[in-house]
């Protein structure tokens, strides 16, 4: 194992047992600025590494949806690629699932790996960013708040709330929709508390299969079920002395929120297969996506835990009412992905703002993201073209855009240059699965397909 970081950045984890192939990931990553990378030739060194690093790429073998679980529980919170030799759908379809942003099988080429691991990393990149009091101006007057980027009314108010809750030590319930940023507020509550010094665990609730939840959560001992081949610690011991950010709590099954309930009682941990009890000090911070009131009344979260929990509550705003918020993202998003695409920034036209201005945005900051890398990808003049910025709107607001927009409307089917079915249908699943942030089993349902549908095609691409 070698560390080649430095004081700058923080590095890429690549763990694979071929040395040519973290040679060839090293000098991939080297020719992007401020990449730097760590290595590890076997899994448990990767263990070990992964909370110092900011993104992996790890070679897993048979049952790697294990090794993704452990790399998440071990701190690991940018994307995690996951590499195989011999490729399913079923061995991807678990990988995905256990927490990795992609699969790619082997051979692999290192700049299409990296290329695949910076999709979504720059706001990833933000969240590592010490946000201390002393490093941070005054909430209220930011546009950059632990890594948020925002002056509108709802942001400011979210700034103010997030100090004022960060320095009590009661559980934390975090709502909004997809793509608001929600696990980001979490971080900046961790970030702005006491317990900035401790560490912040995060867990996807709806991403771990059931059957390994528990052991997740509160660790296991050697011999207690087949697999596990040592004693391991919990998300809720690894936590101790900082926070537990449990994302998707509705997902969790209902067995397991009642031994969350009564940690959350006394404190105590029990790994699974051991008699005795260890004490921490752990601070919950919890979210959905969804009502947790209708979750209660539908009988998938505990109303015990849900009062237990719901002491203090944040409320992301959604991308819409956040007014000139919108242009300040696009802005940003704009110029970091010309940067690391080393292609010159496109402006945007006053008929394009407008139409960015309207959107509804029903992924939110996620959605902006991917439109943004779309446009500077695809764009081929110094503005961004009007049929550029509506890319991914829906019916109802390509109708809107002809009465509030300016009457902006998309370029005639007759100016679309004609393509070949496979390429038109490659690019409406690539663009659904940006639009939901890499979530395949909603860019399936959004294109009425199954997840197995998907998932096949993206290997028989990559097999290409």
């Amino acid at each position: 194992m070698q560390n080649s970081t430095d004081a700058a950045s923080a590095p890429v984890l690549v763990c694979d047992p071929d040395p040519a192939i973290r040679r060839l990931m090293r000098a991939a990553l080297g020719r992007r600025d401020r990449l730097n990378m760590m290595e590890a030739e076997a899994l448990e060194s990767a263990y070990a590494l992964a909370p110092h690093c900011i993104s992996a790429v790890v070679a897993v073998g048979p049952g790697g949806e294990a090794a993704v679980t452990r790399l998440r529980a071990a701190g690991l919170k940018g994307a995690l690629i996951a590499t195989l030799g011999h490729g399913s759908v079923s061995s991807a379809v678990a990988c995905m699932r256990a927490g990795a942003d992609d699969v790619v099988l082997k051979p692999l080429k290192a700049e299409d790996v990296v290329e695949r691991l910076l999709r979504g990393e720059p706001v990833r990149v933000e969240r590592r960013r010490s946000c201390r009091e002393e490093d941070r101006p005054a909430a209220t007057g930011t546009s950059d708040f632990c890594g948020f980027l925002g002056r509108s009314a709802p942001m400011r108010a979210l700034y103010d709330r997030v100090q004022r809750v960060a320095a009590s030590n009661a559980p934390v319930f975090v709502t909004g929709e997809s793509g608001t940023g929600k696990d980001l507020c979490a971080q900046a509550v961790h970030a702005r508390s006491p317990r900035h010094g401790g560490r912040f665990v995060a867990l996807n609730c709806g991403a771990i299969p059931r059957e390994l939840m528990e052991s997740e959560v509160f660790g296991h001992a050697r011999g207690a079920f087949t697999g596990a081949v040592a004693d391991r610690a919990g998300a809720a011991e690894i936590a101790d002395g900082g926070t537990l950010f449990l994302d998707e709590i509705g997902e969790m099954d209902l067995a397991l929120q009642t031994k969350l309930l009564r940690f959350l009682q006394d404190g105590k941990v029990r790994r699974i297969g051991e008699g005795h009890e260890r004490q921490v000090d752990v601070r919950i911070v919890c979210a959905t996506n969804r009502d947790p009131a209708e979750e209660v009344r539908a009988g998938r979260l505990r109303e015990d835990l849900f009062y237990r929990l719901h002491v203090l509550e944040l409320h992301m705003p959604p991308l819409r009412e956040r007014g000139d918020d919108v242009m300040l993202l696009a802005e940003t998003f704009l110029a970091r992905f010309a940067g690391e695409e080393r292609r010159p920034m496109p402006r945007i036209s006053p008929d394009a703002a407008r139409v960015l201005q309207v959107r509804s945005w029903r992924g939110n900051v996620r959605e902006l993201q991917n439109l943004m890398r779309r446009i500077v990808v695809l764009a081929d003049g110094p503005h961004i073209p009007v049929h550029l910025a509506l890319e991914g709107a829906g019916a109802d607001e390509i109708a809107r855009f002809g009465s509030n927009a300016g009457n902006v409307m998309p370029l005639p089917m007759e100016a679309a240059a004609v393509e070949p079915l496979a390429i038109t249908e490659r690019r409406a699943i690539e663009r659904a699965i940006a639009t939901f942030g890499g979530n395949i089993s909603a860019a399936a349902a959004a294109l009425e397909l199954s997840p197995s549908t998907l998932y096949r095609k993206r290997l028989a691409w990559q097999c290409a």
